[in-house]
């Protein structure tokens, strides 16, 4: 290139106005205007990236198989999709009722029923945000399947002034059915004048091309909303009724009179409608944690740790549906991530391509194994505890099947659980108890000794006819695959059959079968109870009550222990507290300081041996760090930049740049105000002052 050339390219692409300039001779072997050789681009082969990339890590110490691997990436996919299936039922159920209500509320009104009024309808959603918008996309669905119109969702975001929220609203309704581009078109190809895009013209000649009967106008936090703007708003909208079937919904989180109250009477006069309620947050929770534990075809189980940090959270603040199912997709992916073991609970396993001699000897190091070779030699079965020490092919074999068995006992367990929530209930010996607070109990193997059971057991003895009739109905979905429950119940059918009486049988535990005498002895009253004679019947009922009775004690006693002590129980319960606490409530102060007192702790020592003190080795800021910490309150920058001097030239000795040295003072001390632990001082210009200490 020419040299006059090059000087007003630079000047264009500004070059010239720059601080550095760099020489560049021309290569002279080079004829002049000559193209450069092309230089072929070769990656290593250590830094391509693999064609297919695993997600999961292989574990046991990078030893894993491939198909291990992958087996735990597939489970954890099917376990967790039939448990967002699950999910998604629940609320599916929550809401129909509202949205069965809400779409009859917008099917049946229109402007003439409510005298030239727009209808609407005020939806409180309280803690449970998340559901009004699950209830708007489903009306929409419904609305658009049937060709009666759709919903326009509005948010406070969307109305910052009136020609914004019109055109918004006219672009969204067109878009629900057309998409952008039918919206672009619909917008460009009208006949007649162009019609700029917040004049309702336009949504009135898509309603009338598109016949459409219901155009639900949806504000989803109505609150937030500029109360001058949404004035303005219904006031326009009132008087397009004529020619746009307009009804609106307003989705409400504090009361209906506190936003009633943020309108002018003139604004409330235009409307007319229907409250509705949506059911709160922690019903949702409690239904979603008891269809993913409690259901009989269950594989994996959240543990009592887990279970308290979910209730914790839902309890402290506002948790939606979704946000509580994220935590708990969190807690099986860290499961199925860092648990070799989880392979186990894959579908197509293959003993044969499972069976590795890490994951052998990862089964060997569970406390669940060490425990279970104890019950074993104490039963004294020394034998097969030696083969299973031994025998990778036997441990293995003998793994699956007690696994298969322990997730059976704890179906059980959560089939206990429910029983134990059903006579609570029908009982109404406590004024509110769910299955989630009952599954904290069970799961740490105190529900079996709890003043609950001892409860149901008393009332049970004391139930007459009637009530044990009726409880034998609420429970018979639980214990009717045990043969003695179908035997008692059988026998107090009968029994009811040949007893012909209005009152119902009662036991001999009943409180109206006692009598009460008085002796007077030494002039002394004395008084004794005893019991009245009982009939024929009711000595035979209050045999059927003891049987079941007998058979309730049993069962209980059976099904509700401790999982802990489960073979395998690290395979299919979760209970990892440290990794699902520490990221849903982390401590980030906690982190940093340890980083700057222990930097080794994180990062890999280039010694043999971590250091444990201040050394040059250490990042600068964790340095200066520790040297602030042995000061008071006041720092001297003086006395701070030579201690962080010393460090260097004690360990570079003559080695040690001064300048350089001071250049990493400045950035560490620059690092140090940025995170908040020092500042300057406005007592002594040289001092700087200490804003924070560690732990507090």
């Amino acid at each position: 290139m020419d040299p006059l050339e090059d000087t007003i390219a630079a000047s264009k692409d500004g070059a010239n106005s720059q601080g550095v300039y760099i020489y560049r001779p021309a290569d002279s072997s080079k004829a002049y205007r000559e193209r450069p050789t092309k230089r072929r681009k070769v990656l290593s082969s250590e830094h391509e990236p693999e064609q297919n990339a695993r997600i999961f890590a292989p574990l046991l110490n990078g030893d894993e198989k491939p198909e291990s691997i992958d087996l735990r990436y597939k489970a954890f996919q099917q376990l967790w999709g039939a448990q967002e299936a699950k999910i998604q039922r629940v609320l599916d159920e929550v809401d129909s009722e509202v949205l069965e209500n809400v779409a009859s509320f917008v099917r049946s009104t229109s402007p003439e029923t409510y005298d030239g009024c727009i209808p609407s309808a005020l939806v409180t959603v309280g803690s449970n945000v998340s559901s009004l918008g699950r209830l708007l996309a489903r009306l929409n669905d419904q609305l658009i399947s049937t060709n009666e119109g759709g919903v326009v969702m509005l948010d406070s975001g969307d109305a910052p002034n009136l020609k914004a929220t019109l055109k918004n609203t006219i672009r969204a309704a067109i878009a629900n059915t057309e998409g952008n581009a039918g919206y672009q078109s619909f917008l460009n190809d009208r006949d007649g004048p162009r019609l700029l895009g917040y004049d309702l013209d336009l949504l009135g000649d898509y309603v009338q091309k598109k016949g459409v009967k219901k155009l639900v106008l949806a504000f989803r936090d109505s609150e937030a909303f500029d109360p001058n703007i949404l004035t303005d708003l219904l006031s326009l909208l009132s008087s397009w009724l004529d020619r746009i079937p307009f009804t609106l919904l307003f989705g409400i989180s504090t009361s209906v009179e506190l936003f009633e109250g943020r309108l002018p009477r003139s604004s409330v006069a235009l409307l007319r409608g229907k409250y509705f309620e949506i059911h709160e947050a922690s019903n949702c929770v409690d239904r979603i944690y008891e269809r993913i534990q409690a259901e009989e075809d269950g594989q994996l189980w959240i543990g009592r740790s887990i279970t308290n940090i979910l209730l914790e959270k839902s309890s402290d603040f506002f948790q939606t549906p979704e946000a509580f199912s994220r935590t708990v997709k969190y807690a099986y992916m860290s499961h199925f991530f860092a648990n070799p073991l989880a392979v186990l609970l894959a579908d197509d396993r293959d003993e044969g391509k499972l069976q590795q001699r890490q994951l052998c000897e990862a089964i060997r190091n569970t406390s669940s194994f060490r425990t279970y070779c104890e019950d074993l030699t104490d039963q004294g079965h020394l034998k097969q505890v030696r083969n299973l020490l031994e025998d990778d092919q036997i441990l293995f074999h003998e793994s699956l099947r007690q696994l298969g068995a322990g997730q059976q006992k704890l179906r059980d367990m959560f089939q206990a659980v429910k029983v134990v929530h059903s006579c609570l209930k029908e009982f109404n010996l406590v004024k509110r108890t769910g299955i989630s607070d009952l599954s904290i109990l069970a799961l740490s193997g105190e529900l079996l000794d709890s003043q609950l059971v001892g409860d149901i057991l008393r009332t049970v003895k004391t139930l007459d006819s009637t009530r044990l009739k009726a409880l034998f109905t609420v429970l018979s979905r639980h214990l009717m695959q045990h043969p003695g429950f179908v035997k008692i119940e059988k026998d107090l059918d009968d029994l009811l059959e040949k007893y012909q009486s209005p009152e119902p049988l009662r036991s001999e535990y009943d409180s109206r079968h006692s009598t009460m005498a008085t002796t007077v002895v030494q002039q002394r009253v004395k008084v004794s109870k005893g019991k009245s004679k009982l009939s024929e019947q009711d000595i035979e009922y209050t045999n059927i009550v003891n049987r079941f009775l007998n058979l309730s004690e049993a069962y209980f006693q059976a099904s509700l222990f401790r999982p802990q002590d489960l073979f395998l129980h690290e395979v299919f319960l979760i209970d990892m507290k440290n990794p699902l606490k520490e990221t849903f409530a982390p401590r980030p102060r906690f982190a940093i300081e340890r980083a700057l007192s222990n930097p080794f702790d994180y990062l890999i020592s280039t010694s043999e041996a971590a250091e444990t003190k201040v050394s040059a080795k250490q990042p600068a800021t964790a340095i200066l760090y520790q040297l602030y910490l042995e000061s008071g309150s006041l720092v001297n920058m003086h006395d701070l930049w030579h201690a962080f001097h010393a460090v260097f030239e004690s360990d570079q000795g003559d080695r040690c740049d001064e300048r350089m040295t001071m250049t990493l003072f400045y950035r560490a001390l620059s690092e140090l105000k940025a995170m908040g632990t020092i500042k300057s001082s406005r007592k002594k210009v040289d001092h700087a002052a200490k804003t924070s200490w560690i732990g507090l």
